[in-house]
């Protein structure tokens, strides 16, 4: 053991070799309780110094400037559906923090297990895609050139390129050039710049996700819509057979066959449509039917909303009670098309004899009390769709994504199907004598959105300054002493750490240390 002596001279030792590190340790300490008593002292002579005036000046600057945050802010928000602030953040500074996206696309290829989770936490989803959305280049533009206005918001839009990124795009597209080419394509807001990226994509190499995007945006005929996409069909059906024998390989093979497998189920999903538009409907259900078969397990493309809507063209009423059986299920989410297809077989059996005056006589048959339950289910699914069905309100262009049981879904089913139930004779008047007696509920007519929250935080701002400067206009002196005591309580533990260093710290050294 050592003596006192002993450890003495170690310690001494000790604190000699290190004598710069302390030294410099002491000093900085020094120097910053000396800046926070200097910072102390002007913000003291700065207060007692301040006028009303610049009381007056300072809180008008400041309302001044919100209010102009506030104009911009709304000015964004009505042109593209979104707050400015909110997308830089989300968009710039999320990245930054280390903020990542946790929804990623499932896979088709899984187990009935996470089949099902995947489709429940789809059924929670409020915006859909519309299944029967129209080609941009061959009709929504033909709106455009005959009105000059935009039949799409930007708010719809942007949901779209968010779809397409998500199925269309993966980690590894930096490895092929004309899926990097693609990659950014998608995320570009002028159609011409996606276009001619898509054209750029081309020269390197048979794109899939090329022609889908010159059949979709640049083609101005479903034919020529059409020819493109099977050129599109041929490049992925290419690409589909690669990753498929690549999956098992890794989890980047396994993406990119994800992706395949979208590109694909979206190109033959749009020539089926293409050849529902050009009269082929037998084709098209045809195309539909193997499609259904070939990928059982990606529902989330809604494609038998397309199937029926084709069999009640061909008035294949027999099909389309198959269909509705075998997706009018509770344990699948419900849609307009499912509800009101299936209220309009119920109505069609009995709609042609039915007479209000008789029905009230006699009553209800059995059949006519199914049809009538089914009209009210149907209505209270989405109430929205009677008033385009009887049109009391006038037809839109549809959108491309959908709220369920809101008014765009409303538009959307009545756009394709009205022409079904006026070709069931009788039907449009039994829907028109049952379907206001339909308990209502709240539902949102799309896009309506709330404010975002720095538009209201910008206007509480702006208004909560421009009363301040008012108020200190009115009165100076009341305000003077309002200001001074809130930045003397402000500073408050300032000044009550460094009184506390002052009694500490001996007088000389506080001295010596303002001199320095």
């Amino acid at each position: 053991m050592k003596s006192p002596e002993a450890i003495f001279l170690i310690t001494c030792s000790f604190l000699w070799s290190h004598k710069r590190l302390y030294t410099t340790f002491f000093t900085c300490a020094l120097t910053l309780t000396l800046s926070s008593v200097c910072v102390s002292f002007a913000v003291s002579m700065f207060l007692n110094t301040l006028t009303p005036k610049f009381y007056v000046a300072l809180t008008g600057t400041s309302s001044l400037i919100s209010g102009l945050i506030l104009i911009f802010e709304w000015w964004y928000f009505r042109k593209y559906g979104t707050s400015f602030i909110e997308q830089v953040s989300v968009s710039h500074l999320r990245p930054l923090l280390g903020g990542v996206d946790s929804s990623s696309p499932s896979n088709p290829n899984t187990s009935n297990g996470e089949a099902d989770s995947n489709r429940q936490s789809v059924s929670e989803c409020k915006v859909w895609r519309n299944p029967l959305n129209l080609f941009r280049g061959a009709e929504y533009n033909r709106y455009t050139w005959v009105t000059g206005r935009e039949p799409l918001t930007y708010y719809d839009m942007n949901l779209s390129a968010q779809d397409h990124q998500t199925f269309f795009t993966c980690d590894s597209d930096h490895l092929r050039p004309a899926d990097a080419i693609m990659q950014k394509a998608w995320r570009e807001r002028n159609p011409q710049a996606r276009i001619s990226a898509a054209h750029e994509a081309l020269e390197l190499e048979d794109c899939a996700t090329a022609y889908i995007l010159l059949a979709e945006e640049e083609a101005t005929t479903i034919m020529e819509a059409e020819r493109l996409f099977k050129q599109a069909l041929k490049a992925g059906e290419g690409c589909y057979r690669r990753s498929q024998q690549l999956q098992h390989h890794g989890t980047q093979y396994e993406a990119q066959h994800r992706r395949d497998t979208n590109v694909l189920v979206y190109i033959k999903r749009r020539l089926a449509m293409c050849s529902r538009k050009l009269g082929r409907t037998r084709e098209a259900v045809k195309m539909m039917r193997d499609l259904m078969k070939e990928f059982p397990l990606l529902s989330m493309f809604n494609i038998h909303e397309n199937l029926l809507e084709s069999l009640l063209e061909l008035q294949n009423y027999a099909d389309v009670q198959a269909v509705l059986a075998k997706y009018d299920d509770i344990s699948l989410p419900k849609s307009a098309t499912i509800c009101y297809t299936a209220a309009l077989l119920k109505a069609r059996a009995v709609s042609d004899k039915f007479s209000p005056e008789a029905a009230s006589r006699r009553g209800l048959s059995t059949a006519e009390m199914n049809a009538v339950e089914a009209i009210h289910r149907a209505v209270e699914f989405n109430p929205h769709v009677p008033k385009y069905l009887l049109e009391m309100k006038s037809l839109i262009l549809p959108p491309e994504h959908i709220l369920k049981r809101g008014d765009s879904e409303a538009i959307a089913y009545a756009f394709f199907h009205l022409q079904h139930w006026k070709r069931v004779e009788g039907a449009l008047n039994l829907l028109h004598c049952t379907w206001e007696g339909t308990v209502f509920h709240e539902v949102s007519v799309y896009p309506k959105k709330e404010l975002p929250f720095f538009i209201l935080f910008t206007a509480g701002l702006c208004s909560f300054t421009a009363m301040l400067a008012l108020l200190t206009h009115q009165f100076p002196e009341l305000m003077g002493v309002f200001a001074k005591a809130f930045l003397s309580t402000l500073f408050a533990p300032l000044n009550f750490i460094m009184e506390k260093v002052e009694s500490i710290l001996p007088s000389s050294l506080w001295h010596q240390l303002t001199r320095i």
